[in-house]
């Protein structure tokens, strides 16, 4: 088939680094029998190696031009056939559909990365892992620490679900065409359910999105609607702190507390 020129509009940028791609499959690890499924194969950088590893693979791919290079090379007639393709946006695909647990990997479109990965934190019950190349700033911004110009939003509302550990640096001549930034290899694993201390998420979700909203303001200004300063004492939290100044469990202790008040 002819040569996949990259489409702007789906983000693409092909992986071509063998060492990297090497070091991606080593990091993941997949067996046999793993329930796993990749977002977004594009040339197939790390579907080919996987489905050495592996018994099957799915994938769920938007670009009807890709789709047909993979049927092309995986007839889905075919009873022998190793992958399973799900055309359609990743962002409204339905991961209950496929056998549980499961295992996620991609390298995912960078202009929609952050709601990926709250698309994919909705079946977090049913995910072993996930491993995930993206723009390196959003990974830093998932694993950042508190108090630091890193943290925020996102490493909140990820991390009271998951733990997450940035794996390597993916240099911007690893692709074709190259991005204008550097990318990064995320692991991600769901907390055991028993460990989620939120009792209340939409109250959690509503906290945390008010709290960084105006992310120069203080708590006392910006969770004014929430907290009166006796409760701001009885918490054990300073107003005068910022959004980014409170740990993930302080947001949590936090919307509990308004939820016991309900």
């Amino acid at each position: 088939m002819s040569v996949h020129k990259a489409k702007k509009k789906f983000g693409q940028n092909f992986l071509v680094d063998e060492q990297i791609i090497a070091d991606i499959i080593a990091a993941i690890r997949p067996e046999p029998e793993d329930n796993m499924v990749e977002i977004g194969p594009g040339l197939g950088a790390l579907t080919r190696p996987l489905l050495k590893k592996l018994n099957h693979l799915h994938v769920v791919e938007i670009d009807r031009d890709i789709i047909a290079r993979l049927e092309n090379d995986y007839p889905q007639d075919s009873p022998k056939s190793k992958l399973t393709i799900h055309a359609g946006d990743a962002l409204e695909f339905d991961f209950s559909t496929l056998a549980a647990p499961l295992r996620i990997v991609g390298n995912l479109p960078y202009n929609i990365s952050s709601p990926l990965l709250f698309h994919f934190a909705a079946y977090a019950e049913r995910i072993t892992d996930m491993h995930f190349m993206l723009q390196n700033e959003v990974v830093e911004r998932m694993v950042a620490e508190p108090s630091t110009p890193e943290y925020g939003r996102l490493s909140v509302m990820l991390q009271y679900r998951f733990f997450m550990e940035k794996l390597l640096d993916v240099p911007p001549e690893s692709f074709r065409p190259a991005p204008k930034v550097n990318s990064a290899i995320v692991r991600m694993l769901p907390l055991p359910a028993s460990e989620i201390a939120v009792r209340n998420e939409k109250l959690f979700v509503a906290i945390v999105r008010t709290a960084f909203g105006q992310r120069r303001k203080t708590l006392r200004n910006t969770l004014r609607g929430y907290l009166d300063e006796i409760a701001f004492e009885k918490l054990g939290i300073n107003p005068q702190l910022r959004a980014e100044n409170l740990a993930v469990a302080d947001f949590i202790k936090v919307a509990n507390y308004l939820d016991e008040k309900k």
